[in-house]
């Protein structure tokens, strides 16, 4: 399967804290690939490494075979390149309308009617403040968000973070949905089990490096991850 995104040797610093070092991942097209691990163990600087947001220390960013190691967090929305970060982050403030708006800067109005149809509370409430929708409601915006930006790669920081177990499922039936319509997904989950079910190929990171990788199914029955990191059932 040819890859959709290459990441090779990726060092991300904070001042003299290496949070990320020397890491590794393919992401192949119209697959879905998960990156696993404890809290603080570098997730995050990854996606928003790849994303953007942060400058790497070192190493190479390639998508679709074009080396994106420098590029600004705009510019990679604009190659199709979207994240739903972790926290949601919507704008509380502003209507579930204008924020689907927002992440539609690059689209047509047809994709937040799209998003409206998945999404039958968000039609319902569309005026009202999205500070006013539950954790869950306010993912689904957050996903919807992205969706309206036509993600050819959707990066999920977290989007099981602070939800009940009921919807939780329902998130994850979205993540499945969204990789059906086409979509290329990177999942970056504290829930290393749910993400590594839903997953086809998974990286488990621990303090900032890779620690095991391989097909989802095979990580699953490793009884070093699953003492590490998946608990008993």
């Amino acid at each position: 399967m040819t890859s959709l995104l290459s990441v090779q040797d990726l060092t991300v610093s904070y001042g003299r804290v290496e949070a990320v070092r020397g890491i590794s991942l393919e992401v192949p097209e119209g697959g879905l690939v998960t990156l696993v691990g404890a809290n603080g163990a570098g997730k995050s600087s990854v996606i928003n490494a790849i994303t953007g947001i942060v400058r790497p220390r070192a190493g190479r960013i390639a998508f679709r075979g074009a080396d994106v190691t420098r590029t600004p967090a705009h510019t990679m929305v604009g190659r199709g390149v979207v994240q739903v970060p972790e926290g949601r982050q919507v704008l509380a403030t502003l209507t579930i309308e204008e924020n689907l708006q927002l992440g539609a800067w690059r689209s047509s109005g047809r994709r937040i009617t799209e998003v409206y149809e998945r999404f039958p509370v968000l039609a319902e409430r569309r005026g009202l403040p999205a500070g006013s929708l539950s954790g869950g409601e306010q993912q689904m915006l957050a996903i919807g968000r992205a969706l309206v930006a036509e993600p050819t790669l959707m990066l999920l920081d977290e989007p099981s973070m602070g939800l009940a177990p009921r919807v939780v499922d329902e998130v994850f039936a979205v993540i499945a949905q969204v990789r059906a319509s086409g979509t290329t997904v990177l999942l970056v989950e504290q829930n290393a089990r749910r993400a590594l079910e839903a997953a086809d190929y998974g990286y488990v990171l621990a303090t900032g490096e890779i620690a095991h990788e391989g097909p989802a199914t095979e990580l699953l029955a490793d009884d070093r991850v699953v003492q590490a990191y998946l608990g008993a059932e």
